[in-house]
C-alpha cells in the first residue's frame, strides 16, 4: 500500500523537471503493481470494463471493492488485488501490464501525484480548483536512477493523463463535498452516487426505464448520445449527483 511517508510534500508544476524510466530490464519492473490500493475514476471504469468485454456491473462486482471517505461518506472504488503473498495486481504480468493501453489513471501518473485544490479567486471571488503535483518515491522504485528527462507536462502528455483529467473533472468537483458536522450522506444517496458515478450501464437503464425522463428536461441531442455512448451518460450521473446533492442546479425540471 502507498505510505505518505512516500510522498514528497513538495508542490510541483508543470515544468518541474525530473528523470524517470521504467522498462523490463529495470531490477523493479511491477514492483509497483503490488500491494497497493489502486482507486478507479468513473473514466477508468469505463475504459476496464469495455476492454474487458463487461458491463459495469459485471466489472465492479468481479474486479472492485469499495471505501466509504469519513469526510465526505462518498463511496471509493478500488481495484481488487490478488489473494497471493504479493497481493498482485490481477492485469500484471512478467512481461508487464495486459492492458496497457487503457491502465487507470494513477497508474498511467506514477511516480507522480495529483492533487486538487478548491480556492476562492480574489479578484471574481468565485471558487476555482488549482491543481499541482508532487513525486512518489517508494524505496523498491529504481527509475529515478535513470537518464530519461522529463518535465511534469511531458510526462503527462507521454502517459495520456490529459483524457482522463478531463473525462473525471465533475466527479472530482463532487468530491470538495464534505459532509456538514452532525450529518453524512444516507444509504440511498450513497446508492445513487454509486450508480450514477461508478455503474455506467446501470445508470443508463435508470435513465430510460424509470421516470428520470418524466422529471428532467433533456434536450434531444443529448437524449441520442446517451443511448450508446458510455461517456455521455457519465457525465450526465456527474450533474444528477450534483442536483440530488444540492451542490448546483446541474438539471432542469420539467415545467
Amino acid at each position: 500500500m502507498l505510505s505518505m511517508k512516500h510522498v514528497e510534500e513538495v508542490r510541483l508544476s508543470l515544468d518541474a523537471a525530473f528523470k524517470f524510466r521504467c522498462h523490463k530490464e529495470i531490477g523493479c519492473f511491477t514492483k509497483c503493481c503490488s500491494n497497493i490500493d489502486i482507486m478507479l475514476t468513473p473514466y477508468d471504469i469505463i475504459r476496464l470494463k469495455n476492454r474487458m468485454g463487461m458491463s459495469s456491473g459485471e466489472f465492479l462486482d468481479g474486479h472492485t471493492y469499495v471505501e466509504i471517505d469519513e469526510k465526505a461518506s462518498h463511496p471509493f472504488v478500488f481495484l481488487k488485488m490478488n489473494e497471493d503473498a504479493e497481493k498482485k495486481c490481477p492485469f500484471v504480468t512478467s512481461e508487464g501490464c495486459n492492458i496497457y493501453s487503457d491502465r487507470p489513471a494513477n497508474c498511467r501518473y506514477y511516480p507522480v501525484g495529483q492533487a486538487s485544490l478548491k480556492k476562492m479567486n480574489q479578484e471574481t471571488s468565485a471558487p476555482v480548483t488549482e491543481e499541482f503535483y508532487f513525486f512518489v518515491k517508494e524505496p523498491h522504485c529504481l527509475g529515478f536512477n535513470e537518464n530519461a528527462d522529463w518535465t511534469i507536462k511531458s510526462w503527462r502528455d507521454d502517459q495520456g493523463v490529459d483524457v482522463y483529467d478531463d473525462m473525471n473533472r465533475g466527479w472530482k468537483d463532487i468530491l470538495f463535498r464534505r459532509n456538514l458536522p452532525g450529518h453524512s450522506l444516507d444509504d440511498k444517496k450513497q446508492k445513487a452516487f454509486y450508480m450514477a458515478c461508478y455503474d455506467v450501464d446501470r445508470f443508463r437503464r435508470f435513465v430510460f426505464e424509470s421516470g428520470f425522463l418524466d422529471k428532467f428536461d433533456i434536450d434531444e441531442k443529448r437524449l441520442e448520445k446517451l443511448k450508446n455512448d458510455d461517456t455521455e451518460v457519465m457525465k450526465l450521473g456527474f450533474d444528477y449527483t450534483k442536483y440530488i446533492f444540492m451542490m448546483e442546479e446541474t438539471l432542469k425540471l420539467k415545467s
